[in-house]
């Protein structure tokens, strides 16, 4: 779910890339399928994930520990089409009668993001009900189901939302039922590279960019 998220923080990274003479490559991916990488023996001199899963790593050895450094939180919330009304989703039962109420659906299939929204209409009873409303997104920004008709109100975290133009943000899904993404990087632990690695950990960190974390749907932490 994390794609946009990386995309923000990284764009401080062709300014670093000509202060420091260095060239990077970026691969995306979704936490689970970071984790199935980096188990299956591929390296990196960097590596973005939630906080637990570089937790898991270091303690596989696969990240140094000590590098583990907490970039931003990200919070679940729900779009509509711009223009649309905006449904009621301020509580937990709001939330409850808006999905209730709602003809469609939409959220990601292995983001963190999908996996608790479906937890959370568990939770709430009306997994039966919504059986047939729910379009499953299966990889990248979930809004764009809502510029292609497909639902009338998608899930994800909020600044994957704010990356998909034409759609109007409703708000974060109410704390009781809340998900925080936790976003961090660690440096891989045979990288050759762990000085620049750390150098732009320390940039992304920085609190320079807190306001383009927050522009684009983030918490600064």
């Amino acid at each position: 779910d994390a794609n946009h998220t990386l995309t923000v923080l990284l764009n401080c990274l062709p300014a670093f890339e000509s202060r420091n003479g260095l060239k990077t490559e970026v691969d995306f991916g979704a936490t689970n399928h970071t984790l199935a990488r980096m188990r299956a023996g591929q390296t990196a001199d960097l590596v973005f994930a939630t906080r637990g899963a570089l937790g898991e790593l270091a303690g596989e050895g696969r990240i140094a520990a000590d590098t583990i450094t907490v970039l931003a939180e990200a919070g679940v919330g729900a779009a509509v089409l711009a223009g649309k009304a905006k449904p009621d989703i301020s509580s937990v039962e709001a939330l409850k009668q808006t999905l209730l109420n709602a003809r469609s659906i939409g959220h990601s299939r292995a983001g963190q993001s999908g996996i608790h929204i479906a937890k959370v209409i568990t939770d709430l009873g009306i997994a039966d009900a919504m059986r047939d409303k729910i379009t499953i997104h299966p990889a990248g920004l979930v809004a764009e189901l809502l510029v292609a008709g497909k639902v009338e109100l998608a899930f994800q975290q909020l600044s994957e939302l704010m990356a998909v133009k034409g759609v109007d943000i409703v708000g974060p899904i109410p704390d009781a039922v809340q998900l925080k993404t936790i976003v961090a990087a660690g440096v891989g632990a045979n990288t050759s590279r762990g000085q620049e690695a750390r150098m732009l950990i320390a940039e992304l960190a920085s609190p320079a960019l807190d306001h383009a974390k927050r522009a684009a749907g983030l918490i600064p932490v």
